[in-house]
């Protein structure tokens, strides 16, 4: 019997993820994934500078590196980034189900849910952002969204390591689940008529999560009619606004205050 269309999609679909691979660069980026336990690493490839700054982080990791040339440092990175001399093929990390992360986690009851944010620059940078505040997770869609690479890692500054970074097939019903599990919903739009702070004032003790959109489109309809309340940051002026990155470290900051 011939398998229907969807189940040969299906099964295509999960040997290609099985497959993939991400290529991380730079000293930082590399020396955090050498030293985590949780991440499959299948290549390093070192200048021997790299490999010289490297040591404890290699010699912790198992791993016998290919030491490059400079001047031949052949792995498949854009040619423009600033790799440093090292570069270390992985397989994206696991962190396991939402609950198990967003109840279950350590840290602060707070999350970040990424609507559309495709920049791996600005999603690394809220990863930085998470990690310092304690969030317990950061949840994006698996389509349209920034993925796991070298680029997104380097700006993470050793983040992608250590901060949850959940990739989900629907945002609204993983928002609607968000909620079963007892978090409040605040979607960050610059047209709200209620400040962060406001609504933070009524929330103490509950658990919060965070929604932003990408720059110039911002959140999807409905996207903001799943959320909880429409939210803004409070300006000193009544023009200009922050770029994503920046809007997710204040909203960290105000929603951690608060708790």
């Amino acid at each position: 019997m011939r398998k229907p269309k969807w189940v040969i999609e299906k099964e295509q679909s999960k040997r290609a993820a099985a497959a993939q691979t991400v290529w991380l660069f730079g000293l930082h980026a590399v020396r955090d994934a050498l030293m985590n336990p949780a991440r499959e690493r299948l290549r390093l490839v070192l200048t021997k500078n790299a490999a010289d700054k490297l040591g404890e982080a290699i010699a912790a990791s198992g791993m016998a590196p290919e030491i490059v040339d400079p001047r031949k440092f052949s792995v498949p990175i854009d040619p423009g980034s600033v790799h440093q001399g090292a570069a270390l093929e992985v397989k994206p990390l696991s962190w396991g189900s939402l609950e198990e992360v967003c109840v279950q986690g350590e840290g602060a009851p707070l999350v970040l849910l990424l609507d559309r944010v495709t920049d791996p620059h600005n999603v690394g940078a809220i990863l930085r952002s998470a990690e310092v505040f304690g969030a317990r997770a950061v949840i994006a869609p698996a389509r349209h969204s920034a993925p796991e690479t070298g680029a997104l890692a380097k700006t993470a500054s050793g983040a992608l390591e250590r901060q949850p970074y959940l990739k989900v097939r629907n945002l609204a019903d993983t928002m609607e689940a968000l909620r079963e599990m007892g978090f409040l919903l605040y979607g960050m739009d610059g047209e709200a008529e209620v400040t962060l702070d406001q609504a933070l004032d009524g929330a103490t003790g509950r658990a919060i999560g965070l929604v932003l959109g990408a720059e110039g489109p911002g959140l999807r309809q409905r996207t903001k009619e799943t959320c909880d309340k429409l939210v803004k940051i409070d300006a000193a002026r009544g023009f200009g606004s922050l770029n994503v990155s920046n809007a997710a470290a204040v909203g960290l900051y105000a929603a951690r205050a608060h708790m």
